[in-house]
């Protein structure tokens, strides 16, 4: 598993089941572009020309955020400034476009401010990620390793920072009030204001009474969907910093690609 995708680029790769994870700036490289019907037909420098205007080619002005959007937009931001920490049970389903397939896990997320984030895998597996400043830590008991990698966390996009109570999804998305007959809450829809290769599209849907996220979803330029239901969220209940340290059994082997990266 790229251990980049911890946190909430955790919503935006697949869940992978590599045992050894790639440094950060190996991790970093962007995504390729999806193909479609129209372009596997041409001759490649028109497909290449074409791909590299469409990359550049900015995108038109978005159109303001209705009253009622950016009434719960403001709220959803305001209630994770005011969080210091948090815990919840967490869903998360990863849809395979290509595979027609779902893979779903299991497990509680904790977190305090500053930048401190745990990810218990309970199902299918268990495995525990821990972001700790600009380190990610993965822990699987089964493999007996412990695995480091280093962290931009200042590259991260808003619609991760948000939930730290920090960026501002408006200066980042296009957002409109989607349809969801499903739906517990309001949905809100993310479109990117600039080409984004890490992620086509954020879903967010929000609780309209208390502003906090139930559900996100991160679509894959590929189409994938990776949802994260939240459960039982608990905010402000005073969880310690020894939360977030790992003790693995002895016996376990470490790798730290901090280190064989410099």
């Amino acid at each position: 598993m790229l251990l980049e995708s911890l946190l909430f680029t955790l919503l935006t790769q697949a869940p992978t089941t590599a045992t050894a994870p790639k440094p950060a700036a190996a991790a970093k490289a962007p995504a390729a572009a999806p193909r479609d019907a129209g372009t596997a037909a041409m001759p490649p420098s028109a497909k290449q020309g074409d791909a590299s205007v469409a990359a550049n080619a900015p995108k038109p002005a978005p159109k303001p955020m209705a009253p009622e959007v950016k009434t719960l937009v403001d709220r959803m931001q305001a209630f994770y400034e005011k969080t210091g920490d948090f815990k919840a049970g967490f869903k998360q389903d990863y849809k395979y476009k290509a595979f027609r397939r779902t893979q779903t896990s299991t497990g509680t997320v904790t977190y305090k401010k500053p930048g401190l984030m745990r990810w218990e895998y309970e199902n299918p597996s268990k495995r525990t990620f821990v972001l700790a400043g600009n380190k990610v830590y993965m822990h699987d008991p089964e493999a007996q390793t412990l695995s480091v990698a280093a962290m931009d966390t200042s590259q991260l996009s808003a619609s991760v920072t948000f939930l730290f109570g920090q960026g501002k999804l408006a200066d980042e998305f296009a957002i409109t009030k989607g349809d969801c007959k499903d739906c517990k809450g309001t949905l809100l829809v993310l479109d990117p204001l600039k080409n984004e290769p890490r992620f086509r599209q954020v879903r967010l849907e929000v609780d309209p009474s208390t502003a906090q996220v139930l559900k996100s979803t991160v679509v894959d330029p590929d189409g994938s969907e990776n949802t994260i239901a939240f459960l039982d969220l608990k905010t402000n209940v005073g969880i310690s910093a020894d939360s977030f340290k790992l003790n693995p059994p002895e016996g376990t082997r470490v790798d730290d690609f901090t280190k064989k990266a410099q």
